[in-house]
């Protein structure tokens, strides 16, 4: 069934009236947070009326990192919110929405936050959630794109919302609320499950890479390869196409065990002043805020040179040692308690390459090795693939939820 036909056959007949948001505001209901002076830091204390913050929009949160005492806010009471009241980020990550509800604690929304005051005789709150949620570039589009602040109340008043009749808002919210708990449901139980893998595969790993004493050689992994330390490559010099090329940072957030392709490149000019990263390599990060990044290795399996920058090294293994393997190696607790002994630094964090070099590597032979990476593989693209196993099953089941929810929601 087309979405037209579907939401046809909801309304069976009933015209959908199309208004303004401020149209189904009730007076007085558009509330921006309190600028200036009225929320200085020297006016909070340890309990009292809590302070509605951004991430309270955002994240559906209710812990209040911040309180006024009750004379001061009784000077704000117009910033108080209240039970149905819908709460918008308006700075920084915009358009984010959160109902209050009867359970929430009454409290004064800050600069970062406004107000939505519904008049519940025109429209289901849940409703108007669910539409921005659909729409989420509503917001965005009608205060500028890049704005990242909601300034203009007469703009955004004036955006178009569908309201069909109350029993018809109330029968899509009906719907939604149930599938909005099958998918919650279903996706607890693929992330429990997916955690519960994670483990399995640890122990796994731990347990192929670990080797009784004279089953096989150790040796540092300066005497299996060469360590060469990256240079330069700040994100700005990315270009669109170009030589293949991998910023440390993105061995944290984007990358997993291997690549064949890169996300970024760089022209052929800035390619020359950086390291070369040929079929086979490894990149390690060397720098971190934190102990589990330093350390982070990404096997390099493109056909294409690549090139890397500051702040990771590249390990070019000899013929003794695949890459691969050395990555799954980085993995392991092994290895952690290794390189936790080279680590320097507080805030920033670093392991250089010339302490890199020192770190000991169990060294089996290259059918073993070859036979590691196989099953590895096979463990680490249940866990972590974004095209294959629960990942991709979690990834799925939200984008059908948001199939049926724009479905029932485009009245166009």
């Amino acid at each position: 069934m087309s979405n037209k036909n579907y939401i046809e056959k909801l309304l069976n007949g009933v015209e959908v009236e199309w208004k303004t948001l401020g149209e189904v505001l009730q007076p007085k209901g558009y509330i921006r947070g309190p600028f200036g002076s009225a929320l200085k830091k020297e006016f909070f204390i340890t309990d009292g009326v809590p302070i509605y913050e951004q991430q309270h929009a955002i994240y559906n949160s209710r812990d209040f990192r911040y309180f006024i005492d009750n004379e001061k806010a009784e000077t704000l009471k117009r910033f108080y919110v209240k039970p149905n009241d819908i709460i918008i980020s308006c700075s920084g990550t915009i358009g984010k929405i959160s109902i209050i509800t009867q359970q929430d604690r009454i409290g004064v929304i800050n600069q970062a936050l406004l107000i939505l005051r519904l008049d519940l005789l025109k429209v289901n709150i849940k409703y108007i959630k669910y539409y921005f949620e659909c729409f989420t570039n509503l917001i965005v589009s009608t205060t500028g794109g890049a704005i990242t602040n909601i300034e203009r109340r007469d703009v955004i008043e004036k955006i178009q919302i569908p309201i069909p009749p109350l029993h018809i808002q109330s029968e899509i919210v009906r719907i939604l609320d149930t599938f909005t708990e099958l998918t919650t449901e279903l996706t607890t139980e693929l992330t429990t499950e997916l955690t519960a893998r994670k483990k399995q595969y640890e122990y796994y790993r731990d347990k192929l890479l670990s080797f009784e004493d004279g089953e096989v050689e150790w040796k540092t992994l300066g005497e299996v390869g060469e360590l060469v330390r990256g240079n330069g490559l700040p994100k700005s010099d990315f270009t669109e196409t170009g030589v293949p090329a991998i910023h440390y940072g993105q061995i944290y957030t984007y990358y997993g065990t291997s690549t064949t392709k890169t996300k970024s490149f760089v022209s052929e000019e800035t390619a020359k002043k950086l390291r070369k990263v040929n079929k086979g390599d490894v990149i390690i990060t060397n720098t971190s805020e934190n102990l589990e990044d330093v350390g982070k290795a990404l096997a390099y399996l493109g056909e294409l040179e690549a090139v890397t920058g500051g702040h990771a090294t590249i390990f070019k293994p000899s013929n003794e040692i695949l890459g691969k393997y050395f990555t799954y190696y980085t993995q392991t607790s092994m290895f952690f308690s290794q390189k936790i002994k080279y680590a320097k630094g507080t805030k920033v964090i670093d392991v250089s390459a010339n302490d890199m070099a020192k770190i000991s590597v169990p060294i089996p032979s290259l059918e073993e090795q070859n036979r590691i990476v196989s099953i590895l593989d096979k463990f680490d693209a249940l866990t972590s693939s974004i095209t294959e196993g629960l990942p991709r099953e979690i990834e799925l089941r939200q984008k059908q939820y948001e199939y049926y929810r724009d479905m029932l929601l485009n009245f166009r």
